[in-house]
């Protein structure tokens, strides 16, 4: 009798679990974190690998309230003793992460998206005279003006085309990084590209402020220059 009242027993807790687990699943899923860490916390305590593999996700991925790498590791480490796949993969996440730490810190505060303002999309405003005499001069600052132009419109497009900045992050850095390091490399890399942008914004201006003045004086100064030969001729 005692032995049936125990099996008894045994089967009525492992439904009771079952319904926890379903219960977490369904609070989850409805972003009812609170309550789902509350389940979930009581099916892993109870022995239950899959409730111990999401409290380890949602430690790790910050909806038990923060991020607690540790707390992550050790409900993994607890659903991979007992066999459970995804467990061991998240292990082997963790420690990639361990692995690859310097690249993953390297989008969040050190990336200053130098190539995008190098190489062909590097465009060095070209020296403009005051004013320009001479025929050749004359069509040579315009040559160069021109060929500026189209590389600082390569240099836009290669922007745009790269926006927003995280798109340059490797998958398989981005594949380890928490969401709170994504967000953190979000706000770096969009005040990288703001800098690089108002730079060549601000350069750009110079430039072409520069051009309008050479070419009023420029203009001015032909304007000049042939009426001093009309009046000579006549």
């Amino acid at each position: 009798m005692k032995k049936y009242l125990l099996c008894l027993s045994l089967l009525m807790c492992t439904v009771a679990h079952a319904d926890d687990l379903a219960d977490a699943k369904a609070l989850f899923a409805k972003k009812s974190y609170p309550e789902a860490l509350k389940l979930y916390t009581k099916a892993a305590n109870a022995g239950s690998a899959e409730a111990q593999l999401h409290l380890g996700e949602m430690h790790l991925y910050g909806e038990a309230g923060a991020i607690d790498l540790a707390k992550a590791e050790a409900w993994f480490k607890k659903a991979a003793a007992k066999g459970n796949k995804t467990a061991v993969a998240a292990l082997e996440m963790m420690k990639q992460r361990e692995v690859r730490k310097d690249d993953i810190a390297y989008w969040m505060s050190k990336y200053d998206g130098a190539e995008l303002k190098s190489g062909k999309f590097r465009c060095p405003a070209p020296r403009i005279p005051a004013m320009s005499k001479q025929n050749d001069e004359i069509s040579a600052v315009a040559e160069k003006v021109q060929g500026w132009q189209a590389c600082y419109n390569g240099f836009v497009e290669n922007i745009n085309a790269s926006s927003p900045l995280t798109k340059l992050i490797p998958k398989d850095v981005a594949d380890l990084m928490t969401k709170d390091e994504m967000d953190a490399a979000g706000k770096h890399l969009e005040g990288v590209q703001a800098r690089i942008v108002e730079e060549a914004r601000v350069g750009s201006k110079m430039l072409l402020a520069d051009y309008a003045a050479w070419r009023d004086a420029t203009d001015a100064y032909v304007r000049e220059h042939n009426k001093m030969v009309e009046g000579a001729r006549k």
